[in-house]
């Protein structure tokens, strides 16, 4: 049976130290990392690039939709989340046939996720599609997001043509007005964009085409089909196998430059 490297992700050290003798008596579970908040499990997942991740959804700082938002769809991996969350959230994972178990943890509904979780992964070893991982994710959050909405419409909304160099955004029923020098990145799962922001993640319904026509021109640009960068952002280049570069980002992070956009983008900074 084929080894699935899987991460713990979990801000309670009694959570993770069960959920790893759960899976320690899983045939082909080969746990790569152990993580106890949402910052550190973004920066391992894209080190380690795991096929699994148990994630949980309510940890302080960043959390679980969090980790999920900040992780581009090409390196996103089949996520189980861990959670004690309520119905309407467990209806939304539901709907859009998101895995997840329920606290207190319980090993033979942790294996049958598992299961699901490889069955997943064989129907689509052969069509490696980037969207098809994340957009299912973000589907639930923005069902929990209109729920949240729901239950707080009297906040104002704004008219995005009063602010021409910001990207407002509503998310979760709060209205954020974002200046164009605070994003980063932008990347894409579907019809949803997931704006990485002075640190923090936002996610905002529209296709990639529509967000283009709303950011400058002469300081957003294409690196990947799924992908915008911020050029102020760009701090090197880096070439990497296969003929594509990566971009490292004042905030730390590394943005993979496909090869159709990679000589565009060194002529940009030449």
């Amino acid at each position: 049976m084929k080894q699935l490297s899987t991460m713990i992700v979990d801000d309670e050290p009694l959570a993770v130290a069960l959920l790893n003798d759960i899976l320690k008596d899983v045939e082909g579970i080969d746990v790569v990392g152990e993580s106890f908040n949402g910052r550190e499990a973004i920066a391992m997942a894209r080190n380690v690039h795991p096929e699994l991740i148990f994630l949980d959804i309510q940890m302080p700082g960043v959390n679980g939709f969090e980790v999920v938002k900040a992780l581009q769809a090409d390196i996103m991996p089949l996520v189980i989340f861990v959670t004690a969350f309520d119905q309407y959230a467990i209806d939304a994972f539901d709907l859009h046939a998101v895995d997840y178990v329920l606290k207190p943890l319980d090993s033979e509904r942790v294996e049958r996720a598992i299961l699901r979780a490889r069955d997943r992964i064989s129907r689509r070893e052969g069509e490696r599609d980037e969207w098809n991982l994340k957009a299912p994710l973000l589907g639930a959050f923005s069902d929990i997001a209109k729920k949240v909405e729901a239950e707080n419409k009297d906040l104002p909304t704004a008219n995005t043509d009063n602010f021409p160099d910001k990207l407002v955004i509503k998310d979760a029923g709060v209205v954020h007005i974002i200046p164009f020098e605070d994003i980063s990145w932008v990347d894409a799962a579907g019809d949803y964009m997931c704006v990485h922001a002075a640190g923090q993640t936002y996610i905002l319904r529209s296709t990639m085409k529509q967000l283009m026509m709303r950011l400058d021109h002469t300081l957003f640009i294409r690196v990947h089909r799924s992908t915008v960068v911020n050029i102020r952002s760009v701090v090197k280049i880096k070439p990497v196998q296969k003929g594509g570069s990566l971009l490292c980002l004042k905030s730390g992070e590394e943005i993979r430059v496909s090869r159709n956009y990679r000589q565009h983008i060194l002529s940009l900074f030449s």
